[in-house]
């Protein structure tokens, strides 16, 4: 077996294992093996500790978008690391932030287009999905969407008039959550509109300008662990595999982006982050993660592993090998 991934069945993080088990060598969500490992993750300190801002009534007594603490960031992140579905002691949480989604209706029109990030609301909805936790609003909240989506096949929120192009940011996880609720629900016209929205990326090789071929963004390139609603490459492939995309030939010169960062010895490194740990005092918020608003920003109460080019990242190289495995370049015997 390919000794990375030995390397990780040995983690000390079960949904480091959960993701190898699952994306990797292929077990079943259902099997004895993935029950057990999903009930080890519901327990673990990482998991604890995510949950541990609660009150009595199972709400997070901050705005449920507040980065990336609030109630529909702390969803979306234990879709994300295999908490085991159907928990209803999760249901507070859905409704504090479905409570909160229901009051953005206000959608902004420039030149035809509409002004919406979507991004929220199918972030939302693929942690619904994936947590067991979807009711019928889910189904509208994709029908909201659709009835959003811009010519191209994705959005964008951007409210400068000449803005034209859906953007990767805001489509992304649209792509990812469409995909599965297609699947889930048998739902031929997410599936059309996640195929719509897989193009977005593709036409453009996942990082590369239609017009002169440049990268689009230098921060593409660079590997992240958690991505929360940013796009990088690693993370278009993750939705694209997802998707059942990942075997388009204008995935290939990302796949390659990603066999030429591995290191020698295997694995790959998370190159930057996208939050802050800052920890609590005496079960309250240390007031350090506080700016002039008097609003968190970017804040996590768990730290994501080793960040740099040098060092191994154990989440950054799951996902890695995920990819390269759903596109046949990884050899496991």
């Amino acid at each position: 077996m390919h000794a990375v991934v030995e390397k990780l069945l040995g983690s000390e993080e079960p949904s480091v294992r959960f993701k190898v088990l699952v994306n990797v060598l292929g077990r079943k969500l259902h099997s004895p093996e993935v029950v057990k490992l999903q009930d080890e993750i519901r327990n673990s300190e990482r998991v604890k500790t995510l949950l541990s801002e609660r009150g009595a009534d199972g709400r997070i007594p901050l705005p449920p978008y507040s980065k990336w603490r609030g109630a529909h960031w702390v969803l979306a992140t234990l879709a994300e690391i295999g908490y085991p579905p159907g928990d209803e002691s999760l249901v507070p949480l859905r409704e504090q932030t479905l409570q909160w989604l229901a009051g953005r209706k206000k959608v902004l029109v420039l030149d035809g287009r509409a002004r919406w990030c979507a991004s929220i609301e199918m972030n939302a909805v693929l942690a619904m999905l994936t947590l067991g936790l979807a009711d019928e609003r889910a189904g509208g909240i994709v029908e909201r969407i659709l009835d959003l989506e811009w010519p191209d096949g994705g959005w964008n929120c951007d409210k400068n008039p000449a803005a034209h192009v859906s953007s990767f940011h805001e489509t992304l996880l649209p792509l990812r959550a469409l995909a599965l609720y297609a699947k889930l629900k048998k739902s031929r016209e997410a599936k059309v509109a996640a195929e719509r929205a897989a193009e977005v990326f593709l036409k453009r090789r996942l990082f590369r300008r239609l017009r002169d071929n440049e990268v689009m963004c230098p921060r593409f390139l660079d590997f992240h662990y958690p991505r929360y609603w940013h796009y990088d490459v690693l993370a278009g492939l993750v939705a694209l595999a997802e998707g059942g995309f990942i075997a388009d030939k204008r995935c290939a010169e990302a796949l390659d982006l990603v066999e030429s960062k591995q290191f020698p010895g295997g694995g790959w490194s998370a190159d930057a982050k996208w939050y802050r740990v800052v920890k609590r005092e005496s079960g309250r918020t240390s007031p350090r993660e506080f700016g002039r608003t008097g609003k968190a920003g970017q804040s996590s109460l768990v730290d994501w592993g080793p960040i740099g080019k040098t060092r191994m990242n154990e989440f950054v190289t799951a996902d890695a090998l995920f990819v390269l495995n759903a596109a046949g370049r990884l050899r496991l015997s």
